[in-house]
């Protein structure tokens, strides 16, 4: 463990360095084919660095933060879009907070290093939540603790291990960008808002999870893409193909995700497809029936039911050889 800490403050260092570098050329040279070159060598390095990690948990921290956010935010930063690229330009030290980890500015004018705004009603709905997740817990582990003898042994293991992966992966966005809120004194958007809640796949995919993937991915794979089959179909039917070419970019980082982290791929291109599929048909639906929904606690039923289905499919084996693995 110790061989590891050592390689993740090298790493670290690398990056922090990198970055800095980007960010004197971002001064320098203009955006385009050009700047785009002087960025490509620090893409490369980005790519290799989560190679000389193997605590999975540590590794996909890294992977995520560096070799795909931050790869994506310093292309777009070349072409001078995206979240490193503002006006007035940021400063360095903010620079380096959007480019290295998963937070993601609010995008109201109000981000100038002023202080945190106060939200007393925002922070009361969090303060109750953050409790009400905290009580589930307690109540959890006291239910293993004392009634695990008479829990379904694969159905407890399954429980236990989907929720070892959820809670680090929602927990730990919110406490990097409330520690980095406060530091720095930033607005920072949440990366995720209750997906429970989700209403259909669309609000929980685009509106509700994982927030700072899907607006990297908004930006680089989904805008793109419609905007080229725009020409090819038109406005009208754009937009499906380009959702469904979205998650299956999103499908094929993953599995690169997971072989970073074990070393061998996962077929979890075929779990986003699938999605991807479903939220291009829900669209449809939906311009088809403008005026018609269904009641909001059906809506958030199927689709919390299918998310558990597909979930089970996909996910459940998955996180089972990792488990092992880990």
């Amino acid at each position: 463990m110790d061989a590891e800490l050592r390689n993740l403050t090298m790493i670290w260092f690398i990056v922090l360095l990198s970055l800095s570098y980007c960010y004197a050329i971002g001064k320098k040279i203009p955006k385009g084919v050009k700047r785009l070159l002087y960025v490509l060598p620090i893409i490369v390095i980005f790519l290799y660095l989560p190679l000389n990690l193997y605590s999975f948990y540590i590794n996909s921290l890294v992977f995520f933060s560096i070799t795909w956010l931050g790869n994506s935010k310093l292309l777009l930063f070349a072409f001078g879009k995206g979240p490193l690229s503002s006006n007035p330009s940021m400063s360095l030290v903010v620079f380096l907070a959007v480019a290295s980890l998963p937070i993601k500015l609010q995008q109201n004018g109000r981000n100038k290093q002023q202080p945190y705004p106060e939200n007393p009603k925002n922070n009361s709905s969090s303060i109750l939540i953050n409790a009400i997740k905290v009580s589930l817990m307690a109540i959890i582990i006291y239910i293993t603790k004392n009634y695990g003898v008479y829990i379904h042994p694969e159905i407890l293991l399954h429980f236990m291990n989907c929720l070892q992966f959820y809670l680090p992966l929602e927990m730990i966005p919110t406490l990097i960008s409330a520690l980095v809120g406060s530091l720095l004194g930033l607005e920072l958007e949440p990366n995720f808002k209750d997906p429970f809640l989700s209403t259909s796949l669309q609000d929980f995919w685009g509106r509700r999870w994982n927030l700072a993937a899907s607006d990297i991915l908004r930006l680089t794979v989904y805008g793109p893409t419609k905007k080229m089959f725009t020409y090819v179909f038109g406005d009208r039917w754009a937009t499906s193909p380009a959702v469904v070419t979205t998650f299956l970019v999103s499908g094929f980082i993953h599995d690169l995700m997971f072989y970073y982290m074990v070393r061998r791929g996962e077929m979890t291109v075929c779990y986003f497809l699938l999605h991807g599929m479903c939220v291009a048909v829900e669209i449809e639906i939906k311009k088809t029936f403008k005026k018609w929904r269904f009641p909001r606690m059906i809506s958030m039923s199927l689709t919390l039911g299918f998310m558990s289905i597909t979930s089970t499919w996909f996910w459940f084996p998955i996180i089972k050889r990792l488990v092992g693995t880990g």
